[in-house]
């Protein structure tokens, strides 16, 4: 996807492994947000991290910063420091201040991010290739510590010209910095630690800088000064001394600032490519919400899977540059795949744009290699931790891409977060161990759980696998009608789920809807199928028998005025009452709150989505659910949302489309207080309607 001016402004792209964190680059091919220290750190800039191009010729010495016109407020942003913030302009180190080229042309599909930066003025063009490895069933490569970048540089004046690339990046450790330089391989690098050395210990962080150039300098130190007298020298070596300074110091120091230069010549018109790769190592990582200590008092950590693949950033930057070519072009094949087809732009775009999700500080591999995750990242923190089974329902890109890893998340929730009773904690807590209790199991999670058991069975084709885990996938089910469920889901087994339903919308339904229903269902048909295959006759017929009691249910009772609905009588309070729950009551009008009742819901038919997308028998009839669907078209697709109020979160606003999560259409009754995050529009929501109505 092509973005130029004003809309550079909305690219953060994440340069990083699955669960190793990644380092941002945006519109204007700035690198930003290092989130590589084991949690989020959004809006913020790295010290001096940046490509800088010096060119000398006959024509005289230019030097300029390999980034095109900022896109930040000019005004500058948010920010906790002193002399910086909204007011100061923008950050210094941003490098905004110094020269750089007018125009970018950006192409970020992922998971290629490119740009061609031009200036009339500048005496070359530069093309930029950054990425990390995305190759389906590596999973390993695909986790690599590392940014990689591949810059070219194109002569456009009219003289033979040197041109020096110089990547400049700082030292994370505020006290005890060590830079060391590095020639091994035919790479010459740095890498930046500290004087302890103590890589076994929370906190602990190096970095290392790369490239594979035949004709490379570097200086490991810039200038120890005060105020501005470290960047302020080394420019003037750029411009005035003929580049880098050779510098070194004896003594450790305070996040000291190195760089590496890669030389090339060209002839006018010419061009050629240099590489290079920023690569990380935190090895430990807590849960830093909370602290858990061992019998000793210290902070229980656990160690990040990369660091178990390399023990410094020196050697994954080492396997990243000597692999070089041969992951970029796996990355490319993968990436051709996809943007070559012929779907529609606008799908490629949808889907492969959330892949980068990925990528980022919301995924972690743990020690062993398995895949755990937040809902997603706040700007220093995550949000809501646990691999949430309800909200990772809606993710279908593992599955296919790394199967491995998806089917390692069935593993950890049945290994990790099973009780006896079959009832599932919804979030697997991290360290394992140190907590396990049960809020309330959540019907569409739990269903959910049960439905991709299924779908990576058929996927993986390992009978062995649903052999060595049957039982544990059939209590999972059985909880439902379980005398051990204290919310009584389905416990006359009749196929209707009447009790307090826990969901994705964050609180209970107290009757059956055609939303939970379906997933209910699917997973009953999942369960069936597993079981005859498994010779397990009994558990076959009395599934089948239960799941066609609820099918005929859900299809005649259900639906109402056009489509599926939630069957309950919001006045009797005796519902909510009957599981002690008063908060759900409002006895300002006397109504249970929190309920769809005779609302529109945007996950009305849910379930077919996942029934399409793994080969099962739908669980509504076709007339109705296309009616349903074209409903959902009616009432709760906004051609605009200027009129619309949304008292929840604002993803879309003014003169945007969107389908938002419940309507009451005329003549439904509207309770006072609806079911949560009635007014917004959730992509994720949107995405699975999409999917539906194709």
């Amino acid at each position: 996807m092509k973005y130029e001016k004003n809309k550079r402004r909305s690219i953060m792209f994440p340069l990083g492994g699955i669960g190793s964190g990644s380092i941002g680059i945006n519109g204007s091919c700035e690198l930003r947000d290092f989130e590589i220290f084991g949690r989020p750190n959004r809006n913020t800039i790295f010290g001096y991290a940046f490509f800088a191009l010096r060119s000398e010729s006959k024509n005289g010495i230019d030097v300029r910063i390999l980034q095109a016109d900022t896109q930040e407020s000019y005004m500058g942003g948010h920010s906790d420091s002193y002399w910086r913030g909204y007011g100061f302009g923008t950050a210094f180190n941003g490098m905004s201040g110094f020269p750089h080229f007018r125009d970018a042309e950006i192409d970020a599909s992922f998971p290629l991010f490119g740009a061609e930066l031009s200036d009339a003025d500048a005496p070359a063009r530069a093309r930029l290739c950054a990425f990390n490895p995305f190759i389906p069933n590596d999973e390993d490569s695909s986790s690599i510590p590392a940014a990689f970048f591949e810059w070219e540089i194109e002569n456009t004046s009219d003289s033979q010209t040197v041109y020096d690339v110089i990547l400049s990046l700082q030292n994370h450790n505020t006290e005890g910095s060590i830079n060391k330089s590095f020639k091994e391989n035919g790479l010459t690098g740095i890498f930046y630690t500290d004087e302890k050395g103590m890589r076994d210990s929370l906190g602990y962080t190096d970095l290392t800088i790369a490239t594979d150039a035949e004709n490379t300098a570097v200086t490991t130190y810039w200038y120890r000064g005060q105020w501005h007298d470290d960047i302020t020298s080394f420019m003037r070596g750029l411009t005035d001394r003929g580049g880098l300074d050779v510098r070194e110091y004896d003594t450790p120091g305070k996040r000291d600032t190195g760089s590496v230069s890669a030389r090339i010549t060209l002839a006018p018109g010419e061009s050629k490519k240099v590489k290079f790769v920023i690569s990380w190592n935190t090895p430990r990582q807590s849960f830093y919400l909370k602290r858990y200590e061992d019998k000793d008092g210290n902070e229980i950590s656990w160690k990040n899977y990369y660091a178990v693949l390399y023990e410094t950033s020196r050697e994954s930057a080492l396997d990243a540059l000597s692999r070089f070519d041969t992951l970029l072009e796996k990355t490319r094949r993968f990436q051709a795949s996809v943007w070559e087809s012929s779907v529609p732009e606008f799908v490629k775009d949808a889907a492969m744009s959330n892949l980068a999700v990925l990528k980022s500080t919301t995924c972690l591999r743990l020690e062993g290699g398995e895949f755990w995750a937040w809902e997603g990242s706040q700007e220093r923190i995550g949000s809501c931790d646990g691999t949430c089974q309800h909200v990772w329902n809606y993710a279908y890109a593992m599955c296919y891409l790394f199967p491995r890893l998806e089917r390692g998340m069935r593993e950890t929730t049945m290994n990790k977060a099973l009780f006896p009773s079959g009832a599932t904690e919804f979030r697997v807590h991290v360290p394992y161990g140190t907590e396990h209790t049960v809020f309330r199991p959540c019907v569409d999670g739990q269903m959910g759980e049960i439905i991709k058991c299924y779908r990576e069975w058929k996927l993986s084709g390992d009978s062995e696998w649903l052999k060595s885990y049957k039982d544990k996938i059939f209590s999972m089910l059985e909880y439902a009608w379980s005398e051990e469920n204290p919310d009584k889901w389905d416990r006359d087994m009749d196929g209707v789920l009447e009790g307090r339903q826990h969901h994705t919308l964050d609180m209970e339904l107290f009757g059956p809807s055609s939303w939970l229903e379906g997933m209910y269902l699917l997973a009953l048909s999942c369960a069936e199928e597993m079981a005859s295959f498994l010779g397990e006759t009994e558990r076959t017929k009395k599934y089948r028998k239960i799941r066609e009691s609820g099918i005929r249910f859900t299809n005649d009772q259900l639906f109402k005025n056009g489509y599926f609905a939630q069957k309950i009588d919001i006045d009797d309070l005796s519902l909510p009452r009957s599981f002690d729950a008063e908060n759900y009551i409002n006895e300002e009008v006397g109504e249970v709150k929190y309920q769809i009742g005779e609302g529109c819901f945007i996950d009305q038919v849910l379930s077919d989505f996942h029934a399409h997308l793994i080969s099962q028998e739908c669980i509504f009839d076709k007339e109705k659910k296309d009616t349903a669907l074209r409903s959902l078209l009616k009432y709760n697709r906004k051609a605009s949302m200027r009129d619309h109020m949304n008292v929840w979160r604002v993803f879309a606003l003014n003169d945007e489309s969107a389908v938002v999560m419940c309507t009451y259409p005329e003549g439904a009754r509207i309770p006072a207080i609806p079911i949560p995050y009635a007014d917004e529009a959730m992509t994720g929501f949107e995405y699975a309607l999409a999917g539906l109505l194709i």
